[in-house]
């Protein structure tokens, strides 16, 4: 059952109108509605690309944050064969909104790391929203380190409000582990291949995508604080999150005019939430794209790309 977001509720009246005419002539085969029904799908396909084809930035936290999205774990099942999870970080325990293991991308050997949010209330407590804390950071380093060492390109899918803040997660040294993740991606010899799918939020995101390509989905966020957070902050207000939105320049195509985002992967009309299958193919292709280009460079060359790439992050902005 489609979940319609509250700007899409002209979209749901259209759509359930020509359901309800579909339902009609389900019961009463003798009437006649398939044109006045065809109508409204025309209605509703116009409707739809209008309302994506410009959206806001705060139009677009919603659709990155669209529970239909497809999540890490989709993606993982899709695109990569012989999956084989590893757990822990080998010191306090494992954290399960963050998964990753040894895997395939069209026959050659990867490591995929990636945060997961889980798609219904039991998944979603389970994986704390996608929301990880220092052992999920630490699992993520040695998992890194173990693809480093066996010169395994690192693909990382990026959807996470930001890092855990509880109490506990700062006892276990919250901070420090996100800095040495942050750490250990700069380190890394072999190619670092991040994808915002859906939120990137502040160093949680960080700590997975300090790589040499950075792709967003066209409809992802990536933010050092959440649009929420931003308001609470400056105006004292969280309704007024749809200003901090406009204010921090989160979408892909901010991000791109950055240099921070490297590549922006187009999703179907009407959202990823809309076409899974779609989407998930995009994603594929753009994935081997980027890995082909780092098949002729050697490691140092790969890790001083990364590295350049950092140190020089903001003249961009700054020259435009």
């Amino acid at each position: 059952m489609t979940q319609y977001l509250e700007f899409e509720k002209p979209l749901s009246e259209i759509e359930g109108k020509a359901e309800e005419l579909r339902a009609m002539a389900r019961e009463n085969p003798e009437a006649n509605v398939d044109k006045e029904a065809q109508a409204l799908d025309q209605k509703a396909t116009s409707l739809l690309a209008q309302l994506y084809g410009n959206l806001t930035p705060w139009r677009k936290c919603m659709v990155a944050r669209h529970p239909n999205r497809p999540h890490c774990q989709d993606y993982i099942a899709a695109l990569f064969t012989e999956y084989t999870p590893l757990a822990g970080d080998r010191n306090f325990a494992d954290d399960h909104a963050v998964m990753g293991g040894i895997a395939r991308l069209n026959d050659q050997p990867v490591m995929v790391i990636g945060h997961e949010k889980g798609n219904d209330t039991k998944s979603r407590i389970e994986r704390n929203f996608g929301m990880a804390r220092p052992e999920g950071y630490r699992k993520a380093i040695r998992l890194m380190s173990l693809a480093d060492r066996f010169g395994l390109p690192v693909i990382t899918l990026v959807d996470t409000p930001g890092a855990y803040p509880g109490k506990g997660a700062e006892e276990r040294g919250q901070s420090e582990a996100i800095a040495r993740a942050t750490e250990k991606c700069l380190e890394l010899k072999v190619p670092l291949l991040s994808v915002v799918i859906g939120e990137g939020g502040s160093g949680g995101a960080v700590a997975f995508a300090t790589a040499n390509p950075v792709a967003m989905l066209e409809h992802s966020i990536y933010s050092v604080i959440s649009p929420e957070g931003c308001a609470s902050i400056l105006w004292k207000d969280a309704t007024k999150a749809s200003e901090a939105a406009e204010a921090l320049r989160l979408t892909a195509q901010n991000l791109y005019e950055l240099g921070i985002c490297d590549r922006i992967i187009p999703e179907p009309v009407g959202g990823a939430h809309r076409h899974k299958d779609q989407i998930i193919e995009n994603v594929r292709t753009a994935l081997t794209d980027m890995l082909a280009g780092y098949a002729d460079m050697s490691a140092m060359d790969i890790q001083a790309q990364r590295r350049a790439k950092y140190i020089g992050l903001g003249k961009k902005g700054l020259a435009a």
